[in-house]
């Protein structure tokens, strides 16, 4: 799935973000748990589009991770 343009946007300012977080190992400030907030509604976004164009890929990788478990 090609991302549109807007959400490859959002993605490449909100990654620093992340980053950022993932550096620390905490959420320092509230920019950066807005920031955390926007990225997760972004990703969900994004997997709902997938989600919607290969619906059995989705249940397979979700089988074979319950199998893993």
């Amino acid at each position: 799935m090609k991302l549109e343009a807007i959400a490859f946007v959002r993605l490449r300012r909100l990654a620093p973000i992340l980053d950022d977080i993932l550096g620390a190992g905490e959420i320092e400030s509230a920019d950066q748990a807005l920031g955390l907030a926007s990225l997760a509604q972004l990703c969900s976004q994004l997997f709902d589009t997938y989600h919607c164009q290969h619906p059995r890929e989705i249940a397979q990788v979700r089988l074979d991770a319950l199998e893993s478990q």
